[in-house]
């Protein structure tokens, strides 16, 4: 197993998004995946039912003796409810974790349509965790509350990506399923330039925590030593094959598979 990853994020208790789906890409993809958790949800695949927050001295706890210990090559946040709780992690952070690359999804509302994060939460996520940040994986809903303006075009999602860049993150996935058509494109934006990745769209209702196994997915392949393109071309395939089969799980918004296995030659593509 290479790669180790430090997952800080919440639990869901049907196991298709937050901690659960972190843990399951990682170790599908052949990473370590260590946790932090910052919630505990009561959820079904029909949506969240209830939220317990674990206490901000707990979770920098849980942080601090994770990285001292076993250590971490990338680390992932999902998940951050509120003010205080984005405070501790990010305090957690900067004192144990400088230099590891984090990929942040900035978890604001759950699939059924639960919000995820206090709207007054927001302005201290663009202030504290945006800048420690080496990747931001918003869609475009979240986009919309971090930059304050409308995203409805693959245009607009590139200037949104720029804007984003602006306020301190290096590189930004801006995700852009919630666009109609048949074609799925993300936009990927770095000091570098902007790229995007198109696929065809997989109509399916079983997409229960797509964005968390993504980011997941690319934080075990920075930890693996991928470069950032790499690691998001793989982690995009795995998300892809993990939807085409997924169980069917639920009377909802379902999960995906996470044990799935990427076809080799499927890989060889994205170089």
């Amino acid at each position: 197993m290479r790669g180790r990853v430090l997952i800080i994020a919440g639990s869901d208790s049907g196991g298709g998004a937050g901690i659960q789906a972190d843990i399951k890409a990682c170790t599908a993809l052949g990473a370590y995946a260590a946790t932090a958790i910052t919630a505990l949800t009561a959820q079904d695949t029909l949506g969240v039912h209830a939220v317990h927050g674990v206490p901000p001295d707990f979770i920098r706890l849980q942080i601090r003796l994770s990285l001292e210990d076993i250590g971490a090559d990338a680390l992932k946040t999902g998940m951050l409810a509120d003010v205080p709780t984005i405070e501790a992690v990010c305090d957690a952070v900067t004192a144990h974790g400088r230099g590891i690359p984090l990929v942040a999804d900035p978890v604001m509302v759950a699939k059924g349509g639960h919000a995820l994060l206090a709207p007054e939460a927001v302005e201290t996520l663009r202030r504290r965790l945006l800048p420690l940040a080496a990747l931001l994986t918003p869609n475009l809903p979240e986009a919309e509350v971090i930059t304050g303006q409308p995203v409805s075009t693959v245009e607009e999602m590139k200037a949104a990506a720029r804007r984003m860049l602006a306020m301190g993150t290096p590189a930004v996935l801006l995700k852009g399923g919630h666009l109609p058509g048949e074609t799925l494109v993300d936009v990927l934006a770095t000091a570098e330039g902007i790229e995007t990745f198109e696929s065809p769209r997989i109509d399916s209702r079983h997409t229960h925590g797509t964005g968390c196994t993504l980011a997941s997915a690319i934080a075990a392949g920075l930890a693996q030593g991928m470069p950032m393109r790499d690691a998001v071309a793989r982690g995009r395939a795995y998300v892809q094959a993990a939807l085409r089969s997924a169980p069917g799980l639920g009377r909802g918004h379902g999960p995906l598979n996470h044990a799935v296995t990427l076809d080799p030659a499927r890989l060889a593509t994205l170089a």
